[in-house]
């Protein structure tokens, strides 16, 4: 079986954070993306085997997504 989670990095002052939001406490970091993607992916894994296969499709159902927004100072 096949589950889809929501994987979100953020640069910060010692290179990329990662998380899974829909995996509480799913968290890891890298130098640059891959890295941090790579090692969310170990993460995610080590993670679902903890889970049942319930668990997994309740919490790979949810939808999460993410955008930028752009704004001008002042308007």
């Amino acid at each position: 079986m096949t589950w889809k989670f929501s994987a979100v990095i953020e640069e910060d002052e010692n290179g990329y954070f990662a998380y899974c939001p829909e995996l509480q406490g799913c968290h890891t970091q890298g130098d640059n993306i891959d890295e941090a993607l790579l090692h969310l992916r170990e993460a995610v894994s080590l993670y679902l085997e903890t889970l049942t296969d319930e668990e997994k499709s309740e919490r790979g159902s949810r939808q999460i997504l993410t955008t930028s927004m752009e704004f001008i100072a002042g308007g």
